[in-house]
């Protein structure tokens, strides 16, 4: 079983309480292959999902989220590099038919595919943005509109490389915590 501090994991022989969700229900008595299909959507690092899988059973979704979120502390740029190979560029609606394909489309849902110089401009910023860190800008898309994510893109081409990383990790902590509030939800 996997420890994370602050987690409020039950022992197995407990009986889970009943104001549980009846998906963390099916998660906590998946077996740990299912568990982890059930939350790959979430972020491809097959690493995090193992530790949030071995870590079952959880009692509510806010010890799931927590536990999760502990264990995205972790991550550096190895894991963000890794993370970003299931990312489209900000602008590009994904190909694919999987279920990460398919949040992305819809979190990049306010980047309006009529406004030809918005996507102009976000295609040029995806591409001095590569230029400048060499990896796909991230940021997470939902609830933000076209302007706000190029406003950001913007901004953050100043930053240096160290304050780039540490801001596109926390960007990734929050598309990976999102996916996994509303699969539970």
């Amino acid at each position: 079983m996997c420890e994370v501090a602050g987690a409020e994991n039950l022992p197995p022989e407990q009986p889970l309480p009943a104001d549980t969700s009846p998906a963390l229900t099916a998660f906590n008595q998946a077996s740990a292959e299912e568990a982890r299909r059930q939350i790959s959507h979430c972020v491809a690092l097959s690493d995090w999902c193992a530790a949030v899988v071995a870590g079952r059973p959880y009692a509510t979704p806010d010890a799931l989220l927590r536990a999760a979120e502990e264990l995205t502390q972790a991550w550096d740029g190895r894991a963000l590099g890794q993370a970003l190979s299931a990312h489209p560029r900000i602008g590009e609606k994904p190909q694919g038919a999987g279920k990460e394909a398919d949040l992305s489309r819809r979190e990049q849902g306010s980047v309006s595919e009529e406004d030809v110089a918005l996507k102009q401009a976000l295609r040029a910023g995806n591409l001095a943005y590569e230029q400048r860190f060499g990896r796909v800008f991230l940021i997470r898309a939902s609830g933000r509109s076209g302007e706000e994510i190029l406003a950001a893109l913007q901004r953050r081409l100043a930053n240096d490389a160290q304050q780039e990383q540490r801001e596109a990790i926390s960007q990734l902590r929050e598309i990976t915590l999102l996916r996994l509030k509303e699969t539970f939800q």
